[in-house]
């Protein structure tokens, strides 16, 4: 049993690593494949003036360091899918597996396909052969961030699907149930708009330095009137598409929306915490207040969740006592204690059904299958996410978007209309702070996501414990030490060579 645990926490671990790393190239990609495809088309538009050429070239050189670092870390992150975590695989690789071979065949091939144009035929097609190799990168990589978030989306919200007891599979019924999913839709949209919000600010943090420190304001004022732009309708649309995915995850998935919210006990006229900090004495059924302090904002949180500020917004104890209010009515949820007895019905009817194919047993896994992987618990404590990270990851991830939302509008107000400004050391460091600041959001926010469905891998129905591959501890502790030493020589080299680059771009 002791290695199983071990087996289990250093995948998660290893998983979490390549997650996190394979996300520090992802958003960029997104981003400045369109600013970089936004100014080749001013380019052509202006008669191909020398000066923009080489500022395409630049933020495109940018672009190609990312784009490679992104290509390997996420390779690995699809192969961990199979050593690590192969029971999942088996259980619903029907489904999962479709969005994934489609990214593969078709988006996936399309940009790399034609960025291989974009970097290398300036001199070998025509300028609007290029321009349109600019785009379809650009909208190569949105596709191939669609397919992976529609499998990702599916395992926070399972649909269009049915288990089949006799391959203990769980199959596709309905393709376009999964794939256009409101889960899925909100997270595309939400991810990829971020993707440009971060880049926006990379943009304009590069910028900041090349006016204020590198004396190349030539460069820095047209970099920031695109990357602000892109950058502002992105984070602008993040937010609008972050508001949606909210209230999905309100619906789809209330204990993660109660620890976004840090919200234990619920309550009519529920707050909205703008800043707060969390006892770390509170736990499940106790009499301690949630929070040490906290400044908020009385029925927001009712108001924007469920469209009143009367209306009742279910707190961490209330979902696992089986509590909540709709239309000033009480109603009862199913309780977490009547999920586990029922999924350990299921789990018994399914091992059942397995020896004898019995049709009474059959027809009790059908009746409980809806609690399938609540039978892998024990206690309704075991069901609780850690509130602590998922609450500040959020917290920081809406605050860090705040001063993008500053540092883009200010940005583009300067470029514009104040462009003096742009050469100000203060001005520079606040343009780079907003540069680390979007990385945090942008992590902060995978955060929410992944922990918030803690402890599932698919929400409801598969525990991660369950999903665990039959290896090791001690080979997973290997690779885990090897994928960090790999990823962060990987990123150092990075940051190098995108430093020397925006260095030898100074001098010039």
């Amino acid at each position: 049993m002791t290695d199983l645990i071990q087996t289990i926490d250093w995948s998660r671990w290893q998983f979490a690593l390549t997650a996190c790393y394979h996300w520090l190239f992802v958003p960029l990609t997104l981003g400045l494949s369109v600013i970089c495809a936004v100014m080749e088309t001013i380019y052509l538009k202006k008669g191909r003036p020398e000066k923009w050429l080489k500022l395409i070239k630049f933020w495109m050189s940018l672009f190609a360091i990312n784009f490679v670092c992104g290509i390997a870390t996420g390779i690995i992150l699809e192969f961990e899918f199979g050593t690590n975590w192969s029971n999942y695989s088996w259980f619903v690789g029907d489904i999962f597996g479709a969005p994934l071979a489609i990214e593969g065949l078709f988006a996936f091939f399309l940009e790399a396909t034609f960025v291989v144009v974009m970097l290398f035929g300036w001199k070998r097609v025509s300028p609007k052969f290029h321009l349109t190799a600019t785009w379809l990168t650009a909208i190569g990589t949105s596709l191939s961030a669609l397919w992976i978030l529609v499998a990702n989306a599916w395992m926070q919200f399972p649909t269009g699907m049915e288990f089949n007891p006799d391959t203990m599979r769980n199959e596709m019924t309905d393709f376009w149930s999964v794939a256009l999913s409101p889960v899925a839709l909100n997270k595309f949209c939400h991810t990829v708009m971020s993707g440009w919000a971060l880049s926006g600010c990379f943009v304009i943090g590069v910028s900041g330095w090349l006016a204020a420190f590198g004396k190349r304001s030539d460069m820095a004022i047209p970099s920031v009137k695109v990357a602000g732009w892109v950058g502002l309708i992105g984070l602008v649309l993040t937010m609008a598409a972050g508001h949606g995915s909210i209230l999905q995850v309100s619906k789809s998935q209330p204990m993660k929306f109660a620890a976004l919210e840090g919200v234990w006990t619920g309550s009519t006229n529920a707050e909205l915490t703008a800043v707060g900090l969390l006892n770390p004495d509170k736990e499940l059924n106790n009499a301690e207040d949630p929070f040490i302090f906290k400044i908020g904002a009385p029925g927001v949180l009712s108001w924007a969740t469920r469209g009143s500020t009367d209306a009742f917004i279910p707190g961490i104890e209330d979902i696992i006592a089986g509590r909540d209010t709709i239309n000033g009515l009480e109603v009862n949820t199913v309780s977490y204690a009547e999920r586990i007895a029922r999924g350990k019905v299921a789990l018994a009817a399914l091992a059942e059904y397995g020896e004898t194919h019995s049709p009474e047993a059959l027809q009790t896994l059908r009746e409980n299958y809806e609690f399938f992987g609540y039978g892998y618990y024990d206690s309704p404590s075991e069901l609780v996410p850690p509130v602590g990270l998922i609450y500040y990851s959020y917290h920081m991830m809406v605050c860090g978007g705040m001063y993008m939302l500053l540092i883009l509008a200010i940005g583009l107000f300067f470029a514009y209309k104040k462009q003096g400004l742009l050469e100000k050391k203060w001005w520079g460091a606040a343009a780079m702070l907003a540069l680390v600041v979007s990385w945090i959001v942008s992590q902060s926010g995978w955060i929410c996501a992944e922990v918030g469905r803690q402890p599932w891998v698919i929400q409801d129905l598969m525990p991660t414990r369950a999903a665990i591959s039959a290896v090791s501890p001690s080979g997973v502790q290997t690779t885990f030490w090897a994928f960090a030493i790999v990823f962060t020589a990987m990123l150092i080299a990075e940051i190098s060579i995108m430093i020397n680059k925006i260095r030898q771009v100074a001098k010039k």
